[in-house]
Formats: C-alpha cells, sequence, structure tokens
C-alpha cells in the first residue's frame, strides 16, 4: 500500500486569549503521565469541496474550537521543589496545537475497511506518535491530521491523556464537528467545565525518582489488529446463552457491554495457551463522572476515570463460561462506590505510582479503553457522517482492547490487539467466531 505525503504542518491558535492561565492536575491526570496518548480517527466520504478550501475550512474551524477548549493549545509546565519533589500543571499560554495536512492518493476506503486485519498505513494517520504524556512539556497537546485519500478522508486526532480522558476527547470531536457545520462557539451541545472535581486544589508534588521511569524505553513486540463487530441481535444471543448458564444471577443486570468484554476475555485466553491454573487479569477503565456526590458536571474537561482488576485464572475464565466471566466484571463495576473512589485517591496521593507501558505489558492482562457510549458517529463536519472509527498506534500492546460504538444502533465495535498468531486463532476459533459479525 501507498505511503503518505505530508503536505503541510502548521501551528493553529485560538483566536481569543484564555480565560485563565493554569490548571492544576488531579490524581487521575497525573497517574498516567509515563503513558501514551489518546489516539482516534474517524474515516469519511470524500467531500464535495475543493480540497485547499476544505483544509482551510477545517483549519479555521479547528481554531474557534480551541477558543473554548484552550487548555488544549497550551503546554505541561512544572515546578521543582527543593524537597526533591516535582509538580505539574497546564499552562494555558496559547503556544498552539498542530494541525497536519497529508495525502495518500493511492488508499482509498475500501483499503481500510476491507482487509480483515487493520493495514498498518492507519497508524500513519496520526501525528505525534512517538511521545508520552509527559512529553505534553515541550511538545502540543493536540495534534489533528487531515489525510486525504482517493475517495475519502481520514481525520486522525492526537490528545494528550493527561489533560483528557476519553469523555473530554470525544466532546472536543463532538464541539469541532458543531463548529465546523456552522454552529457558534456559544451555541455547542456540551461546552468544557474546568471546575476541578478534586478536593485539594493544591499542586500535587511527585517524587522525582519516579519520573526517572519516563526513560524507560518500551518496545512493544510484532502485534496485529482487528476488529470484531457485534450486532444488536449478536448481542442478544450472547444474553440469553449467559442467562441460561448463571440462571438470574439474583437479579444482576449485565450490560451488553461486559457481556461482550467477557466474550472477549474468553477468546483471547482460550487461544492463548496458557496454563489452567495461571492468573488472567482483565483491567477496566471506570469512569466516575456519575459516581461521585455531588456528581461531576457534564462536559468536565480532564480525567475522571480510574482502574480496577478483575482477576480469575485461565481454567476459570474457559471453563465457567460467560455468564460466570460477564457476572465478575458486573460485579467489579457495581462495587465501585464513592467511598472506594475517594480512598483510591487518598491512598494514591499518599504514595504515587505512576503507570509505565512495560508494568502493563505483560501477556496475562487485557486492558480496556474507550466507551461503546461515545458520540462517535454523530461527528459530520459538513459532507457526512464517518464511516468508521480507529484507533492509532499509542498505548498499544498485546492485549489492549479498545470499544467502540458500531455503526448500527445498538451494535458494538471491539478493536483488539494481541500477537499475531493469537488474533489468527481467535478468527479461526468457531465457539468465539459464532457471534461476530465480518
Amino acid at each position: 500500500m501507498a505511503d503518505i505525503r505530508i503536505v503541510s504542518t502548521t501551528v493553529v491558535k485560538p483566536p481569543a486569549e484564555p480565560i485563565f492561565n493554569k490548571i492544576e492536575l488531579t490524581p487521575s491526570d497525573l497517574r498516567i503521565l509515563l503513558l501514551g496518548s489518546i489516539q482516534k480517527g474517524l474515516l469519511f466520504p470524500k467531500s464535495n469541496s475543493p480540497s485547499l478550501t476544505l483544509i482551510q475550512h477545517l483549519k479555521t474551524s479547528f481554531s474557534h474550537t480551541l477558543q473554548i477548549f484552550f487548555p488544549l493549545a497550551g503546554r505541561l509546565s512544572t515546578i521543582q521543589h527543593q524537597d526533591n519533589t516535582i509538580s505539574f500543571f497546564i499552562d494555558c499560554n496559547n503556544t498552539g496545537a498542530q494541525f497536519v495536512h497529508a495525502v495518500a492518493e493511492n488508499v482509498t476506503v475500501s483499503d481500510i475497511l476491507e482487509p480483515i486485519f487493520v493495514p498498518s498505513i492507519v497508524h500513519s494517520f496520526f501525528p505525534l506518535t512517538d511521545i508520552n504524556n509527559i512529553d505534553g512539556v515541550s511538545n502540543p497537546l493536540l495534534a489533528v491530521q487531515i489525510t486525504e485519500l482517493s475517495d475519502g478522508i481520514f481525520i486522525g486526532c492526537t490528545m494528550n491523556h493527561v489533560v483528557a480522558d476519553g469523555s473530554t476527547f470525544w466532546n472536543f470531536m463532538n464541539s469541532w464537528s458543531e463548529i465546523s457545520r456552522g454552529y457558534d462557539v456559544n451555541q455547542i451541545s456540551k461546552p468544557p467545565v474546568f471546575q476541578n472535581w478534586f478536593r485539594n486544589h493544591c499542586s500535587i508534588r511527585l517524587p522525582l525518582s519516579i519520573i526517572n521511569n519516563a526513560s524507560a524505553e518500551f518496545i512493544p513486540p510484532p502485534l496485529k489488529e482487528r476488529v470484531f463487530h457485534f450486532t444488536k441481535e449478536k448481542i442478544a444471543g450472547l444474553k440469553e446463552k449467559a442467562n441460561s448458564e448463571a440462571g438470574d444471577g439474583n437479579g444482576v443486570v449485565i450490560s451488553s457491554l461486559q457481556l461482550v468484554l467477557a466474550h472477549i476475555w474468553r477468546g483471547v485466553i482460550r487461544n492463548r495457551g496458557l496454563e489452567p491454573d495461571q492468573e488472567t487479569i482483565f483491567l477496566l477503565q471506570i469512569g466516575f463522572r456519575r459516581r461521585l456526590q455531588p456528581e461531576i458536571q457534564d462536559g468536565y474537561f480532564g480525567n475522571a476515570i480510574q482502574s480496577e482488576r478483575v482477576q480469575l485464572k485461565a481454567r476459570e475464565v474457559i471453563e465457567n463460561g460467560i455468564g460466570f466471566v460477564a457476572l465478575q466484571i458486573n460485579k467489579k463495576i457495581s462495587d465501585y462506590t464513592e467511598e472506594k473512589i475517594r480512598e483510591n485517591i487518598d491512598s494514591w496521593i499518599k504514595d504515587p505510582k505512576i503507570r509505565t507501558m512495560s508494568e502493563i505489558a505483560i501477556s496475562r492482562i487485557l486492558m480496556v479503553s474507550s466507551s461503546s457510549r461515545f458520540n462517535v458517529y454523530g461527528n459530520d463536519f459538513g459532507w457526512g457522517k464517518p464511516k468508521a472509527v480507529r484507533s492509532g498506534p499509542g498505548n498499544k500492546f498485546d492485549g489492549k482492547i479498545t470499544v467502540f460504538p458500531g455503526l448500527e444502533q445498538g451494535s458494538i465495535d471491539i478493536h483488539v490487539c494481541v500477537s499475531p498468531q493469537v488474533l489468527e486463532a481467535m478468527g479461526n476459533d468457531p465457539e468465539f467466531m459464532d457471534v461476530v459479525t465480518v
């Protein structure tokens, strides 16, 4: 498949000065300093507008969106203290975000959608692919790349994960698409909210010693990615099977996503060839915007997520059936109370731990990110809704699971990134593929 050609790389700034100059970071922000950015992108049909007109329009609407999401035009900044600690904050200095225009004239939409495995060129549709969140001190916190295909357009976005979680990411994309369609900046559906939910609004000091882990390079093994599509009807079949295996679960209501994740977990573990008593870990990212009192305001800008492990032996995942596995996922999520969230925050402040990819990327872990509730397919920039969503190379390892809503109402897409051998085995596994729509 042909390479892409970079036409231009420019810095885009908001048309107005920021409302305030500094945003303190919370424990949810800081714990991912050493990981990679959020990278998500949308594949569109080709616009009827002339190329240069379209690019200029997207650049202008991007600038106006930065006016209301002004922290994304800033940089991370640090203060080193005499007690060998360091604190980080967002410096809303209007330095600007990166805007890349690229062309892949020999690549078609079908080249992206038809292969069984996600083609490697998709990773080239994302800017700033080789940096970690901590590098936001000297690199843009936000970069977008508009790649023109022969019959389509791909909008790839890289956003520093320290300043935003998935909810904030998609709120930015939704707002940009609205402004691109002609909305005034004061008319967007969900304006960002910058009121900090964290009780302690002072800077959090981190030991300099743990920041030095940033120098540890993580080189992932060979990986492949595939998108598994679950229709509303297939999910209903999973639910029927789970209920027959687990009974009524004492009245527990297992969500469609929990069932799909249980099916993915079982499919990966069954094809990894693990020893029956080897421990496996399913790492959930649980949002707590609605779990605190008072609730965090809709549109909150920043991270409001914590991680929780579901841990089972390989034989428990495989032998007990989907109903049992889904119930374990459900229980962890249901038990995630405000008290537990606060306890985790207080514990982290006393003994801060910052994740690295080397720690996460061990063969027995599966880590889930993103959500089927995000408004992905409502992003119309003025010439139609997207045909598909894809993720970039950031934070990819053997066991990364990314969740998106499907194109059809009620369907779910799961992007699975594992070793080539496991992914090919899953595709040849009748029990797994029986509920997947190719």
